[in-house]
C-alpha cells in the first residue's frame, strides 16, 4: 500500500472524478476535489452524492473529501488527476477547452515533482501536442520538474458489477519514472490488472478504440434492424441465435439511438485528429451517420404504426417513456431522447414525458397518468419499471400504438391485446 499518506487532487467531480476521489480516499490517500459547481461541492462536503450511483451512495459518507472551487489546493498535492469532460460542438468538432483550463490551473499552482494524470478522454497526441507544450511554455520540463501520464477513464454508470474498484486500467507516460508512479497509484486503488503501455500516445488511443468498436458494432445491428424490418425478420431473435456461437461473435443490440458521454463523442476525436494527419476514417463516419439516424427511424416507425389505425402524427398525444440515455440512471448526457422529442414536436404531436429517474423534467407524475393521456407510447429508455409494463393496462387505457425503442417489451402480449407494436427491427 502507501509508503506515506500521499495527497491527490481530482479536478472535475463528475461521473468519472467523484468515484475516483472516493476510492482514492478509501485506499488511504488524502483527497482534495476541485470543481466549479458550488452546489455540487456543498453536497460532497456534506457526504451526499450529487450523482445517482450505488457505489457513491454507500461509500461517500464513509470518507473525508476536501472539495472546493479554489484551485490553490493543487499546490498541496503529490498527484493531480484531470477528470473534466471532453465534449464536441454542434459541428462534432472536439472541444479541449475544459482540459486546457484544468492544465492551466495545475501550472498556475505548480508543485515541483508532482505527477499529473489525464483521465479525460482525448485523442492520440493531445498530451504531446497540447498539454506538454503548456508546461514547457511555463518553464517546466516533463520528467524533471513534473511527471505526466494518461490513464483513460473506464466508468459504466449504473453498472452493479463493474466500477472504479475492479475495472482493469491502462497507463502510458513520457518516461519510465512517470509510468512507474502512475502504475503504482492505480495498483493501490484498483483490484484489477494495470497494463503499462509503451507510449503515452498508445494509452490515449485505447479509449477511442474501445468506444469506436462499440459504435461501429451498434451501427451494424441498427442497419440490420432497418433491413430486417423490410424483410419481415425479427432482428432480436436473429442476434440471440447468432450469439449461441461460443466464439467470434459478440452480441450488440439495436435501439432508438446511442447516448452517453462516450460512444456518441469519442469517435470524433480520432476522426478529426486523423484528418489532420491526412487519413479519412470513412468506416467510423458511416457508423456515426447510421447511429445518428435512429431517432428519425423511430419516428418513421411511429408514423407507420399510426397509419395502421388511421391517425396522423399531428395532434396525436405521444407518451415518451424515459429521458436518460441508459437504463436505471438519471444521466442525460447525449441522450437520443432529446432528438426524439424534438422530432415529435416538429411533427406537431402532443408530447408527454415520464422518467422515474428524472422526475424534475417529466411532464406527468406517473406511468399510469401517461397511459391515461396518451394515444401512443414510445419507450425510449429501458428502465426496469418499464420492462414490467402489462399489455392489459395499455389496452384498458385505450393506447393504440406502442413503439418499443429498446426492444424490451413483450411483443406478443401487446399484439394479442389488439395494440399495434413496432420495435427496432422487430
Amino acid at each position: 500500500m502507501l509508503q506515506k499518506k500521499q495527497s491527490v487532487c481530482i479536478i472535475g467531480l463528475g461521473y468519472v472524478g467523484l468515484p475516483l476521489a472516493v476510492q482514492s480516499a478509501l485506499r488511504g490517500y488524502e483527497v482534495y476535489g476541485l470543481d466549479n459547481d458550488t452546489e455540487k461541492i456543498k453536497k460532497i462536503n456534506a457526504g451526499k452524492s450529487p450523482i445517482q450511483e450505488e457505489f457513491l451512495d454507500i461509500n461517500l459518507p464513509k470518507v473525508k473529501l476536501n472539495a472546493t472551487t479554489d484551485s490553490k489546493i493543487i499546490k498541496k498535492c503529490d498527484i493531480s488527476i484531470v477528470c473534466v469532460p471532453t465534449p464536441v460542438d454542434e459541428q462534432k468538432i472536439p472541444d479541449l477547452t475544459p482540459v486546457r483550463n484544468a492544465v492551466a490551473a495545475i501550472i498556475k499552482n505548480f508543485k515541483k515533482g508532482q505527477l499529473v494524470i489525464i483521465e479525460s478522454t482525448i485523442n492520440p497526441g493531445v498530451c504531446e501536442e497540447e498539454i506538454e507544450p503548456m508546461f514547457k511554455a511555463a518553464g517546466y520540463q516533463v520528467g524533471k520538474d513534473y511527471y505526466m501520464a494518461h490513464c483513460p477513464e473506464r466508468i459504466n454508470p449504473g453498472d452493479p458489477k463493474w466500477n472504479v474498484t475492479n475495472i482493469a486500467r491502462v497507463v502510458g507516460s513520457f518516461d519510465k519514472k512517470g509510468l512507474e508512479m502512475a502504475a503504482k497509484f492505480y495498483e493501490n486503488i484498483v483490484d484489477a490488472k494495470i497494463m503499462q503501455m509503451s507510449s503515452i500516445r498508445e494509452a490515449e488511443a485505447v479509449k477511442i478504440v474501445e468506444n469506436s468498436f462499440r459504435d461501429i458494432n451498434i451501427a451494424f445491428v441498427n442497419e440490420l434492424a432497418k433491413s430486417f424490418d423490410k424483410l419481415g425478420i425479427d432482428v432480436v431473435e436473429t442476434i440471440k441465435g447468432a450469439a449461441t456461437k461460443p466464439f467470434s461473435f459478440m452480441a450488440h443490440w439495436p435501439s432508438c439511438g446511442v447516448g452517453g458521454h462516450c460512444i456518441p463523442v469519442d469517435p470524433y476525436y480520432l476522426i478529426e485528429r486523423a484528418k489532420l494527419s491526412g487519413f479519412d476514417h470513412e468506416f467510423m463516419k458511416i457508423a456515426r451517420k447510421i447511429n445518428l439516424s435512429m431517432p428519425d427511424y423511430t419516428i418513421e416507425l411511429l408514423q407507420d404504426a399510426l397509419n395502421e389505425v388511421k391517425m396522423p402524427l399531428k395532434g396525436t398525444t405521444v407518451g415518451v417513456l424515459g429521458l436518460s440515455y441508459k437504463a436505471n440512471v438519471s444521466d442525460l448526457r447525449e441522450s437520443p431522447v432529446k432528438e426524439i422529442i424534438k422530432l415529435l414536436q416538429e411533427n406537431k404531436a402532443t408530447v408527454l414525458v415520464f422518467d422515474p429517474y428524472v422526475l424534475e423534467k417529466s411532464t406527468v407524475k406517473s406511468m399510469n397518468e401517461l397511459f391515461k393521456k396518451s394515444d401512443a407510447i414510445l419507450l425510449a429508455t429501458d428502465h426496469n419499471e418499464f420492462k414490467k409494463i402489462d399489455a392489459t393496462e395499455l389496452k384498458k387505457n385505450k393506447v393504440k400504438v406502442v413503439i418499443d425503442g429498446k426492444n424490451c417489451l413483450d411483443k406478443e402480449a401487446i399484439k394479442k391485446a389488439g395494440i399495434i407494436y413496432k420495435g427496432i427491427g422487430r
